[in-house]
C-alpha cells in the first residue's frame, strides 16, 4: 500500500503565491498512476483554492499520513517556509500562520516520519518551499546543524536551508523539474523512478548559481516512486545472459 498527502497553498493573506496549487495538483495526478495507467499512490490532495489550509489541518493531516501500516508514505508540500532565527526552528507556513505560530515545524514532521518505522517501510518528504533544506536537522552546539533522520526516511527539498525557492510561469522551479523526472526523465533502464534518481535529475538540471536541491536519506533500499515504460524492453533484458554467456563473450 502506498499513500501520498499532497498540499499546495497559494492563498496567503500576505505574500500570496501563484504556482503552489498548480504544483500540488500536477504532483497528485502523476503520483496516482504509473506510466501504463495502473494504480500507484492513493493520493489525498489539499489545496488552498478548495479549503483553508490551517495549522490544525496541516498537523492533523500529516499526523494521519504517518499513522497505520503502509509500504510507502509520501508528503509533498508547496507553499511558504520559514526559519525562526531565534530558535533555529524551521516551519511549513499555514494560511493562518503568524509570528509565534507559523504552522507546523519541520522537527515535528520528521519526528512523525521517524516514529512511523517499521509500520511504514519508507517515508518520503518532498518540500518545495523556502529554507526547506532545514528539514532533517536538529539544533546542535553553537547552532550547528546535525542530521537526525530515522530508518527508512528520505527527504528531498527544493533548496538549501539559507535559500528561497523560486517560481516561474505559475509553477515552482523545483517542482517543474521534479515533474519532468517523474514523467520518465529520471527513470532507470527498467523504468523505475526513485527519490535518488529524481534528485540527480533536479541537481543536474539546475545551474550552479541557482537554488540547490538537498537530498537526505537513511535507507537500505531505494523506494520506487513511479514506474514508466522501460528504456529497453524487459524481455530483451532477460535474454542478455543468452546473448552473453560469459564476461568475455563477443556478440556476433
Amino acid at each position: 500500500m502506498k499513500k501520498a498527502l499532497v498540499i499546495g497553498i497559494d492563498d496567503y493573506p500576505t505574500n500570496p503565491l501563484a504556482g503552489c496549487v498548480n504544483d500540488a495538483k500536477a504532483i497528485g495526478s502523476i503520483l496516482a498512476r504509473n506510466g501504463d495507467g495502473s494504480p500507484n499512490f492513493s493520493v489525498l490532495l489539499l489545496t488552498s483554492d478548495k479549503l483553508p489550509i490551517t495549522s490544525a489541518l496541516l498537523e492533523s493531516s500529516i499526523s494521519d499520513l504517518f499513522k497505520g501500516d503502509a509500504d510507502t508514505a509520501l508528503l509533498f508540500f508547496a507553499g511558504h517556509g520559514i526559519i525562526n532565527p531565534t530558535t533555529n526552528a524551521g516551519f511549513l507556513v499555514s494560511q493562518n500562520g503568524a509570528k509565534g505560530a507559523w504552522g507546523i515545524s519541520l522537527a515535528d514532521i520528521l519526528a512523525m516520519a521517524n516514529a512511523a518505522s517499521p509500520r511504514i517501510k519508507s517515508s518520503v518528504i518532498i518540500l518545495d518551499s523556502c529554507h526547506s533544506g532545514h528539514a532533517g536537522e536538529i539544533p546542535g552546539l553553537g547552532n550547528q546543524a546535525i542530521a537526525a533522520i530515522g530508518d527508512g526516511v528520505t527527504i528531498l527539498t527544493a533548496c538549501h536551508r539559507e535559500q528561497t525557492a523560486a517560481e516561474e510561469n505559475g509553477q515552482g522551479l523545483f517542482t517543474g523539474i521534479l515533474l519532468d523526472g517523474l514523467n520518465g526523465s529520471s527513470a532507470d533502464i527498467c523504468g523505475r523512478i526513485t527519490p535518488a534518481s529524481v534528485y540527480s535529475h533536479v541537481d543536474q538540471t539546475l545551474g550552479p548559481w541557482e537554488q540547490r536541491p538537498i537530498y537526505k536519506a537513511n535507507v537500505q533500499t531505494f523506494v520506487t516512486l513511479r514506474e514508466v515504460s522501460p528504456r529497453v524492453p524487459r524481455e530483451v533484458l532477460r535474454r542478455l545472459p543468452h546473448y552473453f554467456p560469459d564476461a568475455a563473450y563477443t556478440f556476433a
